[in-house]
C-alpha cells in the first residue's frame, strides 16, 4: 500500500492547521501556569466535553475494541462499557464538587482535604506516581497503536513510528498549552469521527464481507454478535469469560478500580477539564456530553470494522501472512484494525490516516499537559521552588512534557498489545475506587487511608503479575479472580489504616467542608461540632442533592445504554427491541433535561 499525493496533501493540511492552532495559543499559554494548564478557568461545557471525547478517541482505542471483539465477541466490550456507571456518577454527583474546590490539579486536593506531612507526601508522591509513572504507561499504550498503524499502513519500523509521532506531538504540546489542546481537540473530534465511519463503510464493502447482510450471515462472526455474554456456563473458560467481560465489570469493577478517564469520582484529565470550566453547571454539562458521546456515539464504527476483520483475517496466521514485514511480536488481534484500513481508496486513505494521527495527537497532548501540570504544580512549585516565577513554571512544564514523551516512546517499544496495558493498569488500581468515592462524603478517611490503598493495590498487582507463579510455583489465577481478590485485599487494608490512624485535623475538615459543601450524614459530626463552636460550615438552606444525583445517574445510564444497544439491534435487523430501547433512551433523556439543572446548580 502506498499513499498518493492526494493522501499526503490531506495529512499535510491537517498537520498544518493543528500546528497553526498551537502557535496561535502559544502567547496566552505562556502568561502563567493557570493559563498553560487550565486556560484561565473560563472554558464552556461543549468545548470541554468534546475535548474529553477527543482525548479518549485515541489510536489505541479502536485497536483495543478490535482486540476484545475478535477474542470475546461484541459482548466483550462490556469490559469497558461498564465504566459508564462511573462516568454518570461523576456527572451528577462529583463534577460540581471538583469545580468548587478551585484547585489546579486533582492531586492538589490532598492538601485541601487532609492535613500534615502525610498529606504533603501524598500530594508529591501521587504527582510523580500518576503524572509520570502511570501517565507514561498510558502514553506508551497509545504509542504502541501508532507503531502498529505505522507498520501496516506506512511500512515504518517501530522506532521510526515512535520517533516521528513523539516529535510531532511533543512540539505541538509544548507550544499552546491547555488552550491549544482544547482548540485542536474540537477539530480532531470531527475528523476522527469521519475517519471511523469511513473505515466502517469501506470495511463493509470489502468483497469478502459482502455488506452488512453478508457480514451478519458469515460463519466467522456468527458466534460473536451477541450484545450480552452467554450465561451458558458450560466449562471453566465460558464461566471466566462471563465473569471477566460482564458480571465483574458491572458489579465490582466500575466502582472499585481506578482507570485513567474512568476514575471513580472523577480525576486526572477529566478533573482537569472540570476545573477549567466556567462554573459548576459547565463542569456538569461537559462530563455529561463526554459520557453520552463516548459510550453511545462512537463504539459501533469500530465494532463493525472488528467484525469485518474476522472475515478477512480470521486467524492471527492470516495477519502474519498478509504482513510478513511486520515484527511478529506485535502481530496480535489488535493489529486487525489497521490491517483493515489498508483497503481504503485514494483520498479516503489519507483522510482516515489523518484522523488516526488526530486521535493520537489529541490523547498524547492531553496526557502530556495533564502530567506536566502535576510535575509543575504539585512537585516542583510545592517542594522544589515555591517562589518560582510564572515564566519558570511554564518552562518546567514544557521541559517535563518533552521528557515524558521520550520515556513513553521507549516503553512503547516493549509492549505487545493494547489489552495487556489495560489489564496491568486496572489491576494496579483495583480496590482504590471506593476510597475515591467516599473521601468526599466521610470525614474519617485520612491521608493514611490513601497511602495504604495506593501501596497495597500496587503490591498486589506486582504479586499477581510477576511473583506468584515463579516464586510459589502456583499457576496464575483467572484474571477476574485476581481482580476481585485485589479489590478485597486493598479495601480491607485502607479501611483498617483509617481506623488505626489519627483523623484529619478539625480545622482542615471544616475548611474543606465550607469550600466544597459535600453534605450528607458522613459529615454530620464535623458540621455539628463546628456549629457548637460558633463556626458554622454549612450553607443556610443547603439541600443534599446526592440522592437526586444518584437517580439521575441511573436514568443517564438507561439513556446511554439504551441508545448503544438500540443501535446494535437496528444494525442486526432486530427492529422491535431496537424500538423499545430507543423509547427508553428518549424517555430517560427527557427526564434528565428536566432535572439536571437542579443537580448542577450551585
Amino acid at each position: 500500500m502506498e499513499l498518493t499525493w492526494v493522501d499526503w496533501s490531506i495529512i499535510g493540511a491537517f498537520l498544518a492547521v493543528a500546528l497553526l492552532l498551537g502557535v496561535w495559543a502559544t502567547r496566552r499559554a505562556g502568561r502563567s501556569s493557570a493559563e498553560f494548564f487550565l486556560s484561565g478557568r473560563h472554558m464552556p461545557w461543549w468545548l470541554l466535553g468534546m475535548s474529553m471525547v477527543a482525548t479518549t478517541f485515541s489510536t489505541d482505542t479502536p485497536n483495543f475494541v478490535t482486540d476484545l471483539t475478535r477474542q470475546n465477541g461484541v459482548a466483550g466490550n462490556w469490559y469497558w462499557w461498564a465504566f459508564l456507571l462511573t462516568g454518570m456518577l461523576t456527572v451528577f454527583v462529583y463534577a460540581k464538587l471538583w469545580r468548587r474546590t478551585g484547585v489546579m490539579t486533582d492531586v492538589e486536593f490532598y492538601e485541601l482535604r487532609y492535613s500534615g506531612r502525610p498529606a504533603a507526601f501524598l500530594r508529591g508522591f501521587r504527582a510523580l506516581y500518576l503524572g509520570v509513572f502511570f501517565n507514561i504507561i498510558i502514553m506508551a499504550s497509545v504509542s504502541l497503536a501508532a507503531i502498529k498503524i505505522g507498520a501496516v499502513m506506512l511500512g515504518f519500523s517501530p522506532l521510526q513510528s515512535v520517533l516521528i509521532a513523539a516529535l510531532v506531538t511533543a512540539v505541538f504540546s509544548t507550544l499552546g498549552g491547555f488552550r491549544g489542546v482544547l482548540l485542536t481537540d474540537f477539530l480532531l473530534f470531527f475528523l476522527a469521527m469521519i475517519g471511523a465511519v469511513a473505515a466502517a463503510v469501506v470495511a463493509l464493502g470489502h468483497p469478502a464481507v459482502g455488506g452488512l447482510g453478508g457480514l451478519l450471515d458469515n460463519p466467522h462472526v456468527q458466534g460473536k454478535l451477541s450484545l450480552i455474554p452467554s450465561f451458558d456456563l458450560n466449562g471453566a473458560e465460558s464461566t471466566e469469560l462471563l465473569l471477566f467481560t460482564f458480571v465483574i465489570p458491572l458489579t465490582v469493577q466500575w466502582w472499585s478500580a481506578w482507570y485513567p478517564g474512568s476514575e471513580p469520582g472523577g480525576g486526572g484529565y477529566i478533573a482537569q477539564r472540570m476545573l477549567a470550566a466556567k462554573d459548576e453547571r459547565h463542569a456538569v454539562g461537559a462530563t455529561l456530553l463526554f459520557n453520552a458521546a463516548h459510550y453511545a456515539l462512537r463504539p459501533w464504527p469500530w465494532i463493525l470494522v472488528a467484525l469485518c476483520s474476522m472475515v478477512v483475517f480470521p486467524e492471527l496466521s492470516d495477519l502474519r501472512k498478509a504482513f510478513p514485514n511486520v515484527d511478529p511480536s506485535v502481530v496480535k488481534h489488535d493489529l486487525a484494525y489497521p490491517a483493515m484500513l489498508t483497503f481504503l481508496p485514494e483520498g479516503l486513505l489519507g483522510l482516515v490516516l489523518a484522523s488516526l494521527i488526530a486521535a493520537y495527537m489529541s490523547t498524547i497532548s492531553t496526557h502530556l499537559n495533564w502530567g506536566s501540570s502535576y510535575v509543575v504544580n504539585d512537585f516542583y512549585r510545592r517542594f522544589i521552588q515555591p517562589q518560582a516565577s510564572e515564566k519558570r513554571l511554564v518552562l518546567v512544564g514544557r521541559l517535563s512534557t518533552v521528557a515524558m514523551m521520550a520515556l513513553a516512546g521507549g516503553l512503547a517499544l516493549w509492549l505487545e498489545n493494547s489489552v495487556q496495558a489495560f489489564k496491568i493498569m486496572l489491576q494496579i488500581g483495583a480496590g482504590t475506587g471506593l476510597l475515591f468515592l467516599l473521601r468526599w462524603f466521610w470525614w474519617r478517611i485520612n491521608a493514611f487511608s490513601e497511602i495504604a490503598a495506593m501501596v497495597v493495590s500496587f503490591l498486589v498487582a506486582v504479586f499477581f503479575e510477576f511473583v506468584q507463579e515463579p516464586l510459589f510455583g502456583v499457576d496464575r489465577l483467572p484474571t477476574s479472580w485476581e481482580f476481585v481478590l485485589g479489590v478485597g485485599i486493598t479495601t480491607v487494608a485502607w479501611v483498617t489504616a483509617t481506623f488505626l490512624t489519627r483523623p484529619t485535623e478539625p480545622d482542615r475538615l471544616r475548611r474543606f467542608y465550607r469550600l466544597a459543601q459535600p453534605g450528607g450524614p458522613g459529615w454530620r459530626g464535623v458540621v455539628d461540632a463546628a456549629r457548637a463552636d460558633g463556626e458554622p460550615v454549612e450553607e443556610a438552606g443547603a439541600k443534599w442533592t446526592v440522592p437526586l444525583g444518584l437517580l439521575c445517574m441511573m436514568v443517564g445510564c438507561a439513556a446511554v445504554y439504551g441508545t448503544l444497544l438500540a443501535t446494535g439491534f437496528f444494525l442486526y435487523g432486530n427492529i422491535l427491541p431496537g424500538v423499545i430501547l430507543s423509547v427508553v433512551a428518549a424517555g430517560s433523556t427527557v427526564f434528565l433535561f428536566k432535572t439536571w439543572r437542579k443537580v448542577s446548580s450551585s
